[in-house]
This record gives structure tokens, sequence and C-alpha cells, in this order.
């Protein structure tokens, strides 16, 4: 399993009377006038607000209203993470995952992971289980890389799908249950996930037909308990 190694882009935008050159930034980003959007949530983040921070980090992360520039999307991203703010502290642990900004640093990206990953954050949950199965900064401990995983399945997230698909087909940390996995690897590959659906299609050919009905049936009930 890889290291991620992309920052999520997220753009925080809460609409309110008050906030007129914060929304005007906002359209000026979503019409890629980045200078113009840059140059009205700089303020905004000065005075300490964390949507702005984030959006900064976005921005300078990826050379958005002028160079590129690691250092300074890492000092945004940490000032809103202080605060809070869960896509940037997941984002934060990113870059200190692949020394972006920074060196790297694998214990500080787990910190900032558990943080977002404790506010619902889904792919800090993911994450979380990957660091889990595969044993880096943490101890290798299925029965929690699994929590993690169902955790993050809550929130249809396709990856931590996938990888609960493995767990089952290889029995880390459960029973093995071929209809467990295609289930899962059912959910993701219908939201486009390509590995998933080249994985069921070779578990398929280990299973009878009443075991990939059942699978099947199980993938079109599935909903989020939450």
């Amino acid at each position: 399993m890889k290291r991620l190694s992309v920052v999520t882009v997220f753009l925080a935008w809460f609409v309110t009377s008050a906030n007129a050159d914060f929304d005007a930034g906002m359209a000026a980003y979503v019409g890629r006038d980045y200078a113009t959007a840059l140059r009205e949530w700089t303020p905004f983040a000065d005075q300490g607000d964390a949507r702005a921070q984030f959006n900064l980090g976005v921005m300078y992360a990826n050379g958005q209203g002028g160079p590129q520039n690691d250092k300074e999307a890492l000092r945004w991203y940490r000032l809103a993470a202080n605060q809070g703010h869960a896509d940037a502290q997941f984002n934060l642990g990113v870059m200190y995952a692949n020394g972006q900004g920074g060196p790297q640093n694998d214990t500080e990206a787990l910190h900032w992971y558990r943080l977002a990953a404790n506010q619902g954050h889904a792919d800090a949950q993911a994450t979380l289980g990957t660091l889990h199965v595969i044993g880096q900064v943490v101890p290798q401990d299925y029965r929690e890389a699994l929590r993690w995983y169902r955790l993050a399945t809550e929130q249809r997230h396709a990856g931590a799908q996938y990888n609960l698909g493995i767990m089952y087909a290889k029995g880390y940390g459960v029973l093995q249950d071929y209809v467990q996995a295609h289930m899962w690897w059912s959910l993701a590959a219908a939201k486009g996930d390509e590995m998933a659906s080249s994985a069921r299609k070779q578990l398929a050919e280990k299973m009878s037909q009443s075991q990939i009905a059942e699978a099947q049936r199980l993938a079109r009930e599935w909903k989020p308990k939450q």
C-alpha cells in the first residue's frame, strides 16, 4: 500500500452576510482568478480565520495565485490545524509524511492524522487503517486497521471499502470471507475504483454462483449505520 503523495484539495466555504469579501474570494477561486482569491482571503487568514488559512494552504500547495510554495502551504495549514480544522489537519499530516515544506516526519504526520480522524475525517480514518495494516509508525494491528476502515466506509469512502475487501479476502484480522470481500469491492467499484473492479473479477473465479449472488445482494442493500 502506497504512502499518500497528493495533498487533498477541499476549500472551506461558509456563507454569511458578513463575509462578502470572503465570498468574493470564493467566487474568484471558482472562476480560476486565483490572484484575486489570494488577495481577498489573505486579510482573513492574517486575522486568524481558519477557513481562509486552510484555503491559502491549498493555493500555495498547488501554485494557485503565485508560485507553488510548500513551506507557505505548511505554515497556513498548521495555523488552521491548530484551530481544529480537520481538512487542514489531514493535509498537514500528508505533508509531514511526504516531507513537503520541511523534513519528513512520520510521527508528526500520525499526530495530525489522528486529530483529523477523531473529528470524523474519512481520508484520515482510511489512512490510519493503512498505517496499522503495514505497521508504519504504529505497531501492525489488523483489528485497529479494521476499526478505522469501517469508520471510513460509513462515509462511503471508496479507498476504505477497497481495503476492507482486501482484509476479508486475505483473512487479516477477520475470518476469510469471499462474500464480504466481493461486497466491499462492489461498493468501491461502483464509485469508479478500478482496482476494486479488477480484484472483484479475479475473486469471482474462486466463488460459487450462490456466493456471488449473496455478495451482490449485500452490496445492493448496504447502507451506512449512521
